[in-house]
């Protein structure tokens, strides 16, 4: 089969288009023709300084297909049937490999591409807001890198769920799309002070949850931007920025800090369960993808430069 591969860490430029063998079926597992790749922040943050698993490594967490070959032990999911699935790698290649566990049945109506890019940015943010971060109706929510997978998805959430929702982008052009997936208030962070425009927009109280994707010196203003009680879900470092975080304000407001990892419970039946209705919520209507550009799965390069170029709003995909 053909993918996109690497021999070492680096830029996009280290990523090659070749052939290298097939998958193995797990007998705990599945095997799909893949016909949408929905490239993960974490896919490029692993290009750049991950393990490399593999010799030479696809990286990915996200794809979806068809079912081609189910393992001996597998008794839900039969060939023929259509998936979207996650993996720790693998995504980058006409077929991968994965455990049943992490494939989900993706309804008929719904468009393969879209199913590909709702696993892991629905069930994280839907973890930052309701698993660890508690949020409630007529609370405030403050959503950093708005116009990312996680941040589209968390503000749909969060307004479906009843808060006030304030989100965080590069430019008013893109905080203009992000109003209607239902944010309330944009804040443009390379133009405004982050910290006061919060404390403005909440009457100088601060927001009751932050969803922190971004780490790095966004984390710090995360913090500064609570209300008392205020909780701060922080689950990425995007920013790629060290962590030189102080959290002793968080001491005299009763502020929490709660480090998100979707992958540590991806296995669980509550995640599971979780993935698979947001999945018919895509397919009903209720929430929606945000697909920002398609490229070959030969032109994965290019795709990882144009994501970290910070210009797309919403996901990228790879079409093999």
């Amino acid at each position: 089969m053909k993918a996109a591969v690497y021999y070492e860490n680096g830029p996009p430029s280290v990523l090659k288009y070749e052939d290298v063998p097939d998958p193995v079926c797990l007998p705990q597992g599945i095997v799909i023709k893949v016909e949408a790749v929905s490239i993960e922040g974490g896919d490029t943050l692993n290009r750049a300084g991950g393990e490399l698993v593999t010799h030479p490594h696809i990286v990915g967490y996200q794809a979806a297909g068809t079912i081609i070959e189910v393992g001996a032990e597998v008794t839900d999911l039969k060939v023929g049937q259509r998936v979207t699935t996650v993996n720790v790698y693998g995504s980058h290649a006409e077929k991968r490999s994965v455990f049943a566990r992490t494939a989900w049945p993706v309804p008929d109506n719904l468009d393969i591409r879209q199913a590909a890019a709702i696993p892991v940015p629905f069930g994280t943010a839907d973890d930052c807001l309701f698993e660890f971060g508690r949020l409630k109706a007529g609370e405030t929510v403050l959503i950093q890198a708005g116009a990312g997978a996680v941040g589209l998805a968390a503000i749909q959430l969060a307004r479906r769920a009843g808060a006030t929702v304030i989100a965080t982008a590069s430019s008013d052009e893109r905080l203009e799309k992000l109003k209607a997936f239902g944010m309330d208030h944009g804040i443009n962070y390379k133009t405004q002070d982050l910290v006061a425009e919060a404390k403005r927009l909440t009457d100088n109280r601060g927001v009751n949850l932050v969803v922190d994707p971004v780490g790095g010196s966004t984390l710090q203003k995360s913090i500064l931007s609570l209300a008392y009680r205020g909780r701060v879900s922080f689950v990425g470092r995007a920013g790629r920025e060290p962590m030189t975080v102080d959290v002793t304000t968080m001491m005299g407001g009763n502020q929490s800090l709660s480090g998100v990892f979707l992958g540590a419970e991806i296995f669980t039946d509550r995640v599971h369960a979780n993935i698979q209705r947001h999945i018919d919520d895509v397919a009903a209507g209720k929430l929606k993808v945000v697909i920002d550009r398609e490229f070959p799965l030969k032109d994965a390069a290019a795709a990882h430069e144009y994501i970290e170029s910070r210009k797309a709003v919403g996901r990228v995909l790879l079409i093999p």
